[in-house]
């Protein structure tokens, strides 16, 4: 009798997000799941670590049916400790999200989420973060759980390159199809509000918009999902700029 698969649930949204019980309901389908997730939202926490503070996790109710754990630390913090301290059994899968809205182009770099499953490539294991591109509390997920379903399945098939892990991001609405693409080039454009608190005391408020710097591509993930395509974009570690690399090697230092 072969073993079901350990598939780890996590996200950046929190233990009481919408996201995370979809697709802990998916993955049942596919092995035994356990869920660990942060006690409150932890969005934009990237691949951040608690270093300066102890870490705690306490076991809280199932998400239907699978153990669940709230953690006091960023998403990361969540895989770290699923394997090194919480499991008997080291996680065959890590998959992060349904994120309450997309994390196409650079976002990937500032978001949890797929901090989270990057943590989980490092560990060895096929990792997948998943995005839905609507920002509400209460989104519709029930197409993205298809895809969610669709992506896993071709990884369970398929496997995944060594510390590699797959950013999916999933269109609102019903999508015209899956689309493997490449990360967008484009950047936020921050816009500081500075604001002043009711004792006087000035602060500033993070806002913006996002620079597509390459609108007339059609090879992106941006594009896919203005165009109503789920987009898959295979990341990696290994953030070496090659085209500068030779270079480099004729410099004098």
């Amino acid at each position: 009798m072969t073993e079901k698969p350990l598939i780890l649930v996590t996200n950046d949204d929190g233990i009481h997000a919408k996201g995370l019980r979809e697709l802990v309901e998916v993955m049942h389908f596919f092995g035994e799941v356990v869920v660990i997730s942060s006690e409150v939202s932890m969005s934009g926490k990237a691949c951040g670590i608690t270093v300066d503070q102890p870490l705690r996790v306490t076991p809280v109710a199932k998400i239907h049916g699978a153990p669940t754990w709230k953690s006091s630390g960023t998403p990361v913090d969540s895989v770290k400790l699923s394997f090194n301290n919480l499991f008997d059994r080291t996680p065959d899968y890590v998959v992060s999200g349904i994120n309450h809205g997309s994390n196409s182009s650079i976002s990937v770099i500032y978001s949890g989420t797929m901090g989270a499953a990057i943590e989980g490539s490092l560990h060895g294991v096929p990792s997948v973060g998943f995005s839905l591109d609507d920002f509400d509390s209460d989104a519709d997920f029930s197409k993205a759980k298809i895809v969610a379903a669709k992506v896993f399945q071709s990884v369970l098939d398929n496997g995944l390159a060594p510390f590699t892990c797959l950013n999916v991001n999933i269109p609102k609405g019903k999508p015209r199809g899956i689309k493997v693409c490449r990360q967008t080039h484009g950047k936020w454009m921050e816009e500081f509000e500075k604001r002043t608190d009711p004792h006087g005391r000035e602060y500033h408020w993070l806002a913006g918009h996002f620079r597509n710097f390459e609108e007339n591509s059609d090879e992106t993930d941006i594009h896919a999902l203005r165009n109503n395509f789920v987009s898959v974009v295979p990341v990696s570690v290994d953030l070496t700029c090659y085209k500068t690399l030779d270079k480099l090697k004729n410099w004098t230092f």
